[in-house]
């Protein structure tokens, strides 16, 4: 089993489907979204049956808010973004997972959210693959999944 994976955790099969695994962190499977309008993250508990961030013992929101951090941070930092945006709405998908989004003055939806505007471009492999390669070496990652 990874480290951090708890039995009877399944992620959920839309995260699965639009995003790309890119290293495991104490609590959080980090995930790429395959949306190349914004670079865009997703912090996923791999805990079972967890829908709100209160449902997370308070370790586990510790452990999370220090992952959300510290993504947050590589991301600015990788990207020269103007803005980060987080935030864990679960309106569609129940399963816990936040979103770390770069946001530029400029891009696609500025300055408004990013959920509903337009449709989900994907990345080319090659480009999603190395951002995900980029992300890995700066959070000092395991390359296995």
């Amino acid at each position: 089993m990874l480290p951090g994976k708890e039995r009877g955790f399944t992620l959920d099969a839309r995260l699965e489907e639009e995003s790309l695994p890119v290293v495991w962190l104490g609590l959080c499977e980090l995930r790429i979204r395959d949306d190349r309008r914004w670079p865009w993250l997703l912090l996923i508990p791999q805990r079972p049956n967890v829908e709100e961030i209160h449902d997370l013992t308070p370790l586990d929101q510790a452990m999370l808010s220090f992952e959300t951090n510290l993504v947050s941070k590589t991301l600015k930092e990788l990207t020269g973004c103007t803005k980060i945006n987080c935030a864990a709405l679960g309106n569609i998908v129940r399963q816990l997972h936040v979103h770390v989004i770069a946001r530029s003055e400029g891009d696609a939806g500025w300055p408004g959210p990013v959920w509903g505007h337009g449709v989900r471009v994907p990345y080319r492999r090659e480009d999603l693959h190395q951002f995900a390669e980029k992300i890995r070496s700066r959070l000092g990652g395991d390359t296995e999944q």
